[in-house]
């Protein structure tokens, strides 16, 4: 029996290292030389730091690390294979690579001034980043202080590094771990999605997007995905092909780690359901639109669009948009950016899109932002605007959030990234960290952020 049993084995085991070596292995070292990359070089963190806290789990503490000061790169391995290098630009944060040498890299001229001084024309905040906190008696501080130790206290698996709560378009309190401060920029993750969808809207404004017709993809106009629309991919109801999964490899984090164009790599998918009909939530369908960005603003602009039309507008600027190895941004997962600059992103969709009397995002586009999608939903999801998650209910799913007002939306991001805009509340609530479990919740969170503004 044995020896009908010992070829079988051998198979099997044959097939575990070939799925280990060459799909696991090369997602782990990616992963892992990319997160060392933008937080030692746009966020001036420690490598150590780095490697006991974001890279100190299993699978991940597998990996071991050489970094290039002087070229600004991070190599990985795992266990000796899978060897994957990361490399930094400046404006371009940092970048895997698949297949091209650094040499080879794109580089877009003009260079990028990602980082402007905010003006002086007030010392309030947000045009600058002084930030004294209003002190008012109509603020119950002890029951402010309460929502925030919640945050903080929750241990080293709850991980909260950031927590702003802006009222009424003032910082009423600001909170920050230790290692961390108002100037340290922060993961963002899938709250690049919500960037994402604002650019759409400047697009929008500017007469250069219908985002109700058929989007503009070359290699969809002699098939059925002609018939997918701008707002079914806002919505995450292209209804493409997509397995978005990060504990192994899948579409998601194959996109992430393993292709050089993330945008080319998902429109590639093809048609499983009807545009439309169901949402799905793809990081895939973000970076179509980040692709479709890039085709429409044009290479002579696209590297200053995002800074000059949002960024630098709004005073966010200690915010970094990181692109791909073949030089778009990487639309769904990855931007940079300080607790101070997501509370003004948080604070233009409270205002409706409009910043000190201008404005920047097309009059009803918040409105647009924050309707849920008509597509079917499963329950356990929650409600999805454009790129935005919602707390409405609607006939597929329920409030996500049964204690929290109903016009509450989102951006959220892994590993416990948000930024809640409550507009019955004049509230915008960020919340940065880094959650290994032990997750805050935010039916208990926010209703004590709310608690403590008395009517």
């Amino acid at each position: 029996m044995l020896l009908y049993l010992l070829p079988l084995l051998l198979l099997l085991f044959s097939f575990v290292v070939f799925f280990l070596v060459r799909k696991v292995f090369p997602l782990i070292s990616g992963y892992g030389a990319k997160t060392m990359c933008s937080n030692i070089f746009l966020c001036e963190r420690l490598p150590q730091d780095i490697i006991s806290n974001e890279l100190g789990s299993f699978p991940l503490n597998l990996a071991s690390y050489t970094i290039d000061y002087d070229e600004k790169s991070v190599t990985g391995t795992v266990l000796g294979l899978a060897k994957k290098e990361a490399v930094y630009r400046e404006g371009l944060g940092a970048t895997v690579m698949t297949g091209l040498n650094e040499k080879d890299l794109f580089v877009p001229k003009p260079t990028i001034e990602t980082s402007l001084p905010l003006s002086r024309a007030t010392n309030n905040w947000p045009s600058t980043n002084q930030t004294k906190k209003t002190i008012s008696t109509r603020v119950d501080y002890q029951q402010l202080n309460e929502a925030l130790d919640d945050a903080f206290n929750g241990g080293s698996k709850r991980g909260t590094r950031a927590v702003v709560v802006v009222r009424d378009g003032e910082i009423v309190a600001e909170r920050y771990a230790g290692g961390f401060s108002a100037n340290s920029k922060l993961a963002g993750w899938s709250m690049a999605k919500s960037i994402t969808s604002a650019l759409i809207g400047i697009l929008v404004k500017q007469n250069k997007l219908d985002i109700f017709a058929p989007a503009p993809i070359e290699e969809w106009k002699n098939d059925q995905r002609s018939n997918i629309t701008i707002a079914n991919l806002l919505h995450m109801s292209s209804g493409l092909h997509w397995w978005e999964y990060y504990a192994t490899p899948s579409d998601a984090t194959n996109m992430l780690y393993q292709e050089k164009d993330m945008g080319k790599f998902a429109l590639q998918k093809k048609l499983k359901k009807k545009p439309g009909s169901k949402f799905y939530y793809s990081s895939g369908s973000t970076n179509i639109l980040s692709y479709i960005i890039r085709q429409v603003v044009g290479e002579a602009d696209y590297y200053r669009f995002p800074y000059e039309q949002l960024f630098h507008k709004i005073g966010m600027n200690d915010t970094v948009l990181e692109v791909d190895e073949g030089g778009t941004f990487a639309g769904s997962s990855y931007c940079f950016a300080t607790a101070l600059d997501w509370a003004r992103f948080g604070l233009l969709y409270l205002n409706d899109g409009v910043w000190n009397g201008q404005r920047i995002l097309p009059e009803g586009w918040v409105n647009f932002t924050a309707t849920p999608t008509t597509a079917k939903t499963a329950k356990k999801e929650g409600s999805y605007g454009a790129q935005w998650w919602l707390n409405r209910a609607t006939d597929h799913a329920p409030k996500k959030y049964p204690l929290v007002p109903d016009d509450c939306f989102r951006c959220q991001g892994y590993e416990g990234q948000y930024v809640w805009v409550i507009p019955s509340e004049k509230l915008v609530v960020v919340r940065l960290a880094l959650e290994k479990g032990n997750e805050l919740d935010p039916n208990i969170f926010l209703p004590t952020v709310i608690r403590a503004f008395k009517k």
